[in-house]
């Protein structure tokens, strides 16, 4: 599906500058996959609607911070979180797998067994969420 039709209610922020995202990059162990860094370049995350399903998506210069408590080893170590819909599910890579897919997965437990697969890549993350009901 078109992005544009697919964020038509989605309100970016303005675009994140090439020296935030390396200097979000320089902190992770894990290389952001290029569709994401691409939309970063476009919208340095934002919130809105996509399809049904409220979405908001941090800022780069937010992600190190954010994630800082739970990239301990002994708690979730491999997930990294770019967003949330708002009401206690968040959207992260999923750190498990080389091919870094983004799931959705409550925030209390943190449990990998109840994540939800919501794409293989950025592109297909925002359509599932266009037709995801939660």
């Amino acid at each position: 599906m078109d992005r544009d039709i697919l964020l038509a209610r989605f309100n970016p922020n303005a675009p994140a500058t090439a020296a935030a995202i390396d200097t979000c990059q320089a902190n992770l162990k894990f290389v952001l996959p290029a569709d994401y860094v691409q939309f970063l370049l476009r919208s340095n995350g934002g919130e809105g609607f996509i399809g049904e399903s409220y979405v908001i998506l941090d800022r780069v210069e937010e992600l190190i911070k954010f994630n800082a408590g739970y990239e301990d080893d002994d708690f979730v170590p491999w997930f990294f979180f770019f967003g949330s819909n708002g009401g206690g599910e968040g959207f992260a890579y999923d750190l498990s797998s080389p091919a870094l897919p983004i799931i959705a997965i409550p925030f209390i437990g943190l449990e990998p067994s109840v994540a939800l697969p919501l794409g293989a890549d950025f592109a297909s993350f925002l359509e599932s969420l266009h037709t995801l009901e939660w």
